[in-house]
């Protein structure tokens, strides 16, 4: 206890030393989720990143996906990644003499079942920034359940002047995190609110409510969803080199990612039909048809996104699965009471079935199930792919960025 007091005020006191004036590698600029005033980490044009920590006692500082720090004569450690990194969103956390901490310099993010930092390298494209356009609202919405026997709460978007037309009512989309992440992951790392602004402000989108829950839920009495295994994960964390460009592809010596031991067996899609689909309907104005309602998750949200709409079609017109969720095309036939061997109940039912990959995630999977969908005659299938990108942030910024513009309208055949 005493060597774990030790380092988090060793990385309190690395806070005021990072703010303080130094020289900066030239062509950088600080790290966007640095605290405010923050100057490191920084990263320049060409996606490189620079970490700078004061730890003049630590014996070893590494930084997780990345590696080892090198110990300055001044007491700081630095590391400069040797190749560009991937653009997009990266968690990484700080390895202090074994002990796992976020960076004081940054703002933390719920991700890997833990609370970490995080580095962006940009994508350089205004559609996820805050621009100068109305803004909608994000409302926190705490709620009992009978399902579970315990308070829950969920964060809800009202789009640009939902207060002020007190008379409109609005379509819903259901829109869910993936394994390791909770609700607030599409609020601060997925950018929902600045996508959805931006989308609503160039007319591109139908203005609508946008609902986040957690995605995990268990019975009373039940196993609590498990989580990652920490052992295994910190040892991925601290022997993982830097996360690669897309062109190189994954590093060939990077330690294999622990297998989550998530079991999908959470009630939260039962959870979500029965309790929180009526909650939201009679606290918000809602439009409560089912051409009205729609469901997206990415990875666990996906596959919770399928198991909640495909047997409540009488609930759901339009669903999107970004890195999750798709089926085998080796048993489209029996999937959800052989829907899809029924084009026309299909296509009468379903307004839009959204699938989205990162082109370095292994896509051949989805892409192949959305052609064999199409080729049925299904209407109303979309198939994404996220160039250059993998199973992280960038992939579904860019998949909502596709899917809210395709939400409640008619898609042209």
């Amino acid at each position: 206890m005493k060597k774990i007091s030790s380092i988090l005020l060793l990385v309190m006191m690395a806070f005021p030393f990072t703010t303080m004036a130094q020289p900066y590698p030239e062509g950088t600029f600080p790290n966007e989720h640095n605290l405010d005033g923050v100057q490191w980490p920084r990263v320049d044009k060409n996606g490189h990143t620079y970490f700078r920590v004061y730890a003049p006692d630590a014996k070893k500082v590494q930084i997780s996906f990345r590696g080892p720090m090198t110990r300055e004569a001044d007491g700081y450690w630095t590391y400069v990644s040797p190749e560009p990194e991937a653009v997009g969103f990266h968690y990484y956390q700080l390895i202090i003499d074994s002990v796992y901490v976020a960076a004081p310099a940054t703002k933390s993010y719920y991700g890997m079942s833990k609370w970490v930092s995080a580095i962006e390298i940009p994508e350089g494209l205004p559609y996820d920034k805050t621009q100068n356009v109305p803004h909608g609202e994000i409302r926190m919405k705490k709620y009992w359940s009978e399902m579970t026997q315990a308070w829950r709460m969920c964060y809800v978007y009202t789009p640009p002047r939902y207060d002020q037309d007190a008379q409109s009512r609005y379509p819903v989309l259901y829109l869910q995190h993936g394994g390791g992440e909770d609700e607030t992951g599409w609020i601060f790392q997925g950018r929902m609110s600045n996508i959805m602004d931006n989308l609503i402000a160039e007319g591109k989108a139908v203005p609508m409510i946008v609902v986040m829950d957690r995605g995990y839920a268990s019975l009373p009495g039940a196993a609590s969803v498990p989580r990652f295994d920490d052992a295994r994960m910190n040892a991925f964390l601290a022997g993982a080199s830097a996360p690669a460009t897309s062109a190189a592809g994954p590093s060939s010596d990077r330690p294999a990612r622990p297998a989550a031991p998530f079991r999908f067996q959470s009630v939260f899609p039962e959870l979500l039909v029965k309790e929180i689909v009526p909650m939201i309907d009679a606290s918000f104005r809602t439009k409560t048809d089912r051409a009205s309602r729609a469901m997206a998750g990415l990875s666990m949200g996906g596959m919770h996104t399928f198991q909640a709409v495909m047997p409540n079609l009488d609930k759901f017109a339009y669903l999107g699965g970004f890195s999750g969720g798709a089926g085998s095309v080796e048993q489209i036939d029996q999937l959800y009471d052989g829907i899809f061997a029924d084009k026309e109940k299909f296509n009468q039912q379903i307004k839009l079935m959204f699938l989205s990959i990162g082109s370095e995630e292994r896509p051949e999977r989805v892409k192949a199930f959305a052609e064999a969908l199409q080729a049925k005659g299904l209407h109303n299938v979309v198939y994404y792919e996220s160039v250059g990108s993998a199973h992280e942030w960038l992939t579904w910024r860019r998949s909502l960025r596709e899917f809210a513009p395709l939400l409640f309208r008619e898609i042209q055949k």
